[in-house]
């Protein structure tokens, strides 16, 4: 039987810090001027933007436990929790959504003029907050899927205080009033449609679900073109950690050799070509009787 061990993490937690503290300092500055201007539009982006903040907050605390030692207790140590952490923000910000939703409609029947100046300029600090923000997550976005979600989160709110500055524009030369609940349902629109992969991942992920960029049969494959291997069963594949991957396999051979640096080979390659960072290999010589059934 062969274990390999591979624990690297991308250090995204001063990324996590310095976008969760100043898109704390915006929510602030947000929801008060959206709430003195009367502009839904603000308070709904502003309640979008609090829901980031706690993706950031628990995505930096799942990544400092992702880092904690295994125990005897958790002998893979809180890897997990970064994916909870996926979780639990995909549905605190569907929950958000639908508050948000909810005012917006209620607002179409009774129409109210906000300050579309200040509606400009608040929303014009947003684009440039958030698009700094997704700045920080750029170079580790295709490695972690809290990370990943960050940086969407992020350009969609960037898109969305663009669209929210076209409304203000729109207001202060028109008067056109129902433009402010309708870019709040335009805004709903779009998060909802950006957040769903994240949403749908993340609880992939948190019921041992193959995670969506491993290929299972050429791993499959792979393990067939092994040297005297004749078959496998008891392939299961599931994510650690947002970042990390575990595979265990029975392979049948023919020979009664025990080479270990195949397995080396193997996982080594299980690595490299598939993104499995910790894999287990039972090597059985014969066909076995009692295979496992979970």
């Amino acid at each position: 039987m062969h274990h390999h061990h591979h624990h690297s993490t991308p250090s995204s937690n001063k990324a996590f810090l310095i976008g969760a503290t100043i898109n704390i300092a915006y929510v602030i500055i947000e929801a008060t001027f959206g709430f003195l201007s009367d502009s839904l539009s603000l308070l709904a982006d502003a309640g979008h933007n609090f829901s980031d903040v706690l993706v950031l907050l628990l995505a930096w605390g799942a990544n400092i436990l992702a880092s904690a030692k295994p125990t005897d207790s958790h002998t893979y140590g809180y890897r997990r929790a970064t994916i909870l952490a996926a979780l639990v923000s995909g549905v605190t910000l569907a929950i958000t959504m639908a508050l948000i939703a909810i005012e917006a409609i209620q607002r179409l029947n009774s129409l109210m003029e906000p300050h579309s100046i200040t509606i400009i300029v608040v929303a014009s600090i947003g684009i440039v907050i958030n698009f700094i923000t997704a700045a920080l997550f750029v170079n580790h976005k295709d490695e972690d899927l809290n990370v990943k979600g960050a940086f969407l989160h992020m350009i969609a709110d960037g898109l969305v205080s663009v669209a929210v500055v076209i409304g203000g524009i729109t207001i202060y030369f028109t008067s056109w009033l129902l433009i402010d609940p309708l870019l709040s349902i335009l805004i709903i629109i779009v998060i909802a449609i950006s957040s769903w992969g994240l949403i749908k991942d993340s609880f992939n992920l948190s019921v041992d679900g193959v995670p969506t960029n491993i290929d299972i049969e050429s791993i499959r494959e792979y393990l067939l073109s092994l040297p005297d291997v004749s078959e496998i069963h008891d392939l299961h594949i599931w994510a650690m950690s947002t970042t990390q991957v575990a595979l265990t396999a029975h392979i049948l051979r023919s020979s009664n050799e025990i080479d270990d640096d195949l397995l080396h080979q193997a996982a080594d390659q299980l690595r490299e070509k598939f993104g499995i960072h910790h894999s287990t290999i039972q090597v059985e010589n014969g066909h076995c009787e009692l295979h496992c059934q979970d």
